[in-house]
């Protein structure tokens, strides 16, 4: 079974993937997330983006603010 670090590169990696595809930049998505009223710095996010610490609840507003509709995980 795959170690909780795993998931955590996992899903640090999808989001990462998803902001390059889509080509916005971490202080876009801060300002982003700003405006669906998530108050991140940009420093905290490349932070929780390196180690892979972040909730599943922050991924979902990341997901949102970029405007991703679909995950491929696969």
């Amino acid at each position: 079974m795959a170690e909780k670090t795993d998931y955590e590169a996992l899903a640090a990696n999808l989001l990462k993937a998803e902001l390059k595809r889509k080509g916005v930049t971490y202080a876009q998505l801060v300002e982003r997330l700003n405006a669906i009223g998530v108050d991140e710095k940009e420093v905290n996010v490349r932070n929780k983006l390196s180690r892979g610490k972040f909730t599943a609840a922050f991924l979902l507003q990341c997901l949102s603010a970029i405007g991703s509709q679909t995950l491929h995980l696969g």
